[in-house]
This record gives C-alpha cells, structure tokens and sequence, in this order.
C-alpha cells in the first residue's frame, strides 16, 4: 500500500513493492498475477479500512464511547475518518492514486464499487437519509483533498488560503 500510494499505478514497479515485503518479484506476480491486480488489492484493502473505522465507530457510538462528543453516528464515523486521515496518511494517498488512475477501466469500475460500498456502508450504519449521506460524503471528499495539501479546511476564510493569495500577490 505505501509503494502505491506515493507512485501510483503507473509509477510504481512491482519489483519495488517485492523488495518492501521481502519477497521476490516472481512470488508476487504468482500471488496477485498483475501490477494492476495488486493495485486493486491494496484499493480494496483500504477502502476495507475506511469501513472498519465506520463500524468502530458507529459500535462506539451505540456504546456511550464514541470519539469526541459526537450528536450522532455519521459525526462518530466522521470523526473516526478524520482520525484514520491523521493517523495514515497512505490510506488516502491510495485513494487519490486510485482516482488518478481511473483512466484504467478495471480501476475505474473497481473505484467505484468501493466508493459505493462505503457510501452504501454509511447509510446502514446510521439509518441516515440520502441527503445527509451526500453531504456526508461530499465532506469526506473535501478533507481528503485537505489533507492531501496537508491543511486543516479548503475554506476561503482560511489563514493558509488568505496566506497564499497575500504571498502571491507580492512576488507576482
């Protein structure tokens, strides 16, 4: 996952992922066949991650243990996503590789129907309605472009963006 998720589909070899785990290139291809079938392995894989934090979350919350004070289960999810963001780094980098590479059909269709597993995964667990779903995601969306740029919000009113604009302003 850590090879993929900064070189991507296309920038990383097989041979470097081999030599990361300790193996040798062959054992590899006989495991998974191809780059790009061990590339959606680690997609699955952490996109499984994203829903594990779902359930821990979700359980937690039904628990009275949920992360912060949290008003419902989708603010416990959330939060435990924020935490898995912080915390790993590689779990979204591969997402975005992911999405770059959805030129590739296969890894486009298998984007997909992870996306849609998550998102399906979601509403069961909070019983939420479609919209509140949509802008759910849609907020995961944005922090993870945020912390991809490893900044805290994508807001107009942040200091970094009114930072940016006032340094570009005086060299340009």
């Amino acid at each position: 996952m850590h090879e993929f998720a900064h070189g991507g589909l296309h920038g990383t070899s097989v041979q470097r992922v081999a030599e990361r785990v300790g193996v040798a290139q062959p054992y590899v291809f006989a495991l998974f066949g191809n780059k790009r079938e061990l590339f959606l392995a680690a997609l699955a894989r952490s996109f499984e991650r994203i829903a594990d934090a779902f359930r821990a979350a979700a359980a937690d919350y039904e628990e009275g243990k949920a992360w912060g004070e949290c008003e419902d289960v989708l603010e416990a999810m959330g939060g435990a996503y924020r935490e898995l963001l912080a915390s790993d780094r590689d779990y979204l980098m591969l997402q975005h590789q992911a999405y770059a590479a959805c030129d590739d059909e296969v890894v486009r269709a298998r984007a997909r129907h992870c996306h849609a597993e998550v998102v399906t995964l979601a509403q069961q667990l909070s019983g939420a309605p479609s919209e509140r779903i949509d802008d759910f995601i849609r907020h995961g969306m944005a922090l993870n472009v945020a912390a991809a740029m490893d900044v805290e919000a994508l807001s107009v009113d942040c200091a970094w963006v009114k930072e940016e604009i006032a340094e570009g302003a005086s060299s340009g």
